[in-house]
């Protein structure tokens, strides 16, 4: 095994290890809607969503089971461009290693929710969830609800009346909550891009090319 797919694991596991022990202690610990206030400027907010990172949603049963699938096949494809780089199959750096695996990890941790977590866990609402519970979980395969819970209003305040759509109203940056695999996936995604774009468009060639 060379090194880079050790660091390549060894990000992986730490990341989903991180991911799903804050996930499953927010389930059996706290009710859905739940706020617990760390400062003024950052909460655990316990939500849920049925769609994609920071909250959004992609509607309707069909559209839950599409995404779960998408999210699947995409995580296919990144695995397999890793374990191709972690082979040595062209130069890499272990930066880039890095935040690749990151970006894999954040994505498989949030399937594990909407594959797994409807069987496994009984309703948020109103209650503090149940690990296996006796009379069956809140949905089916594939469609759990991604578990959300970091909130951080840095600023709150009111639109001036003259700004056009959304005068006078309030607003709040940043309002997404979100979870660690959110975090993990938009932190490689932006160093990705910043530190190392051309690097990475030049291994794509190549390994087109072979």
């Amino acid at each position: 095994m060379t090194r880079n797919a050790k660091i390549a694991i060894g990000v992986i596991v730490a990341v989903l290890a991180i991911d799903q022990i804050i996930k499953i202690w927010i389930k059996t610990h706290m009710m859905l809607g739940e706020s617990i206030e760390i400062t003024s400027w950052f909460y655990i907010h316990f939500v849920e969503n049925n769609g994609m990172a920071f909250g959004m949603e992609m509607g309707g049963g069909i559209g839950k089971l599409l995404l779960s699938l998408f999210r699947i096949v995409a995580v296919g494809g990144i695995g397999y461009y890793l374990v191709r780089l972690c082979k040595g199959v062209v130069p890499v750096t272990t930066f880039l290693v890095v935040l690749i695996s990151m970006i894999l990890a954040g994505a498989v941790g949030n399937i594990l929710d909407s594959v797994f977590y409807g069987v496994f866990f009984d309703s948020s609402y109103g209650q503090i969830a149940s690990f296996l519970p006796s009379d069956g979980g809140y949905s089916t395969w594939l469609h759990g609800r991604v578990v959300d819970m970091f909130y951080f209003p840095l600023i709150e305040g009111r639109f001036p009346e003259w700004v056009p759509f959304w005068g006078d109203e309030t607003f709040i940056f940043f309002r997404p909550v979100f979870n660690f695999a959110d975090a993990s996936i938009s932190v490689g995604i932006i160093a990705l891009l910043l530190f190392r774009s051309n690097e990475l468009s030049e291994i794509w060639n190549k390994l087109s090319e072979k």
